[in-house]
């Protein structure tokens, strides 16, 4: 929903943002899997949000900064999840939406994107902002995924934006070997951000203090009706291993077993 209103000659336009948020452990915490090796031990781990997803927030900000509006944080995750949402309030989001997940089990990628838009598509969100992936599953299709199911337009590695008018937005995306295009798309738009398109802000004192009275609305996720169609068999460290193979005989013998080895063992050729 978008309001428009002329000021001495300005266009101002109120922008809904919904920013998809995920909470992951930190980088430098030591990781273990658990007995059941379905899942990571989460005792002595820091989380935080997910990189990327500071960065989508960022961009969510500045465009409500710029433009005015209101920017809503939604995360997917356990109770501890409310943590990250408290942070992305503290940063300046005016509201969060915490899909509640406490049954620890493997979800896929497109039945979290079915949840997600179970729970916002009635909002009728300007943008949806996802971070370009996640540091611990790195899916990278969340915001298409979400695109596709709203039937909206959608950019991936979006490195720039810049609002036209109240039904088109301008961005800039990253392609290969170090070249970048610029493209409109029409408003609502689902934007897959990447890291750097920005300098993410840190949480003020201030705002801290503000986000204790910002409202986080938790509902429970319809695990049944979404179920996964991807079973978790197991998490497991790869086994590091070598192997030394003597090849003996003539040189026509030798050539041939190592061709026979590159072609069916190894599979190279």
């Amino acid at each position: 929903m978008i309001f428009l209103y002329l000021t001495k000659g300005f266009l101002l336009i109120n922008m809904k943002i919904c920013v998809l948020i995920k909470q992951v452990p930190d980088k430098d915490s030591k990781l273990s899997i658990s007995p059941n090796y379905k899942s990571i031990e989460q005792s002595n781990i820091t989380k935080v949000i997910n990189e990327s997803d500071n960065y989508a927030l960022e961009e969510g900000l500045l465009l409500k900064e710029k433009h005015g509006g209101e920017v809503v944080v939604c995360t997917f995750g356990p109770e501890s999840a409310n943590e990250a949402i408290k942070t992305a309030l503290a940063k300046g989001a005016d509201k969060g939406l915490h899909i509640m997940d406490n049954a620890n089990e493997y979800n896929d990628i497109l039945s979290v994107a079915k949840m997600i838009v179970n729970q916002i598509k009635s909002e009728n969100f300007d943008l949806i902002l996802s971070g370009l992936q996640s540091d611990d599953s790195g899916n990278c299709q969340l915001g298409l995924l979400i695109a596709e199911l709203l039937n909206t337009s959608h950019s991936s590695l979006v490195m720039s934006t810049e609002l036209i008018n109240d039904n088109t937005i301008k961005i800039k995306q990253e392609l290969e070997n170090g070249w970048f295009q610029w493209t409109e798309l029409d408003i609502p738009a689902s934007l897959t951000i990447q890291s750097g398109i920005n300098t993410p802000r840190y949480a003020s004192l201030k705002g801290i203090m503000m986000a204790k009275n910002k409202p986080i609305d938790v509902v429970d996720s319809d695990i049944t009706n979404y179920a996964s169609s991807i079973s978790l068999e197991k998490l497991y460290v790869p086994i590091k291993a070598k192997e030394t193979q003597f090849i003996e005989g003539s040189v026509e013998e030798m050539a041939s077993n190592i061709v026979n080895v590159l072609a069916n063992e190894i599979k190279v050729l």
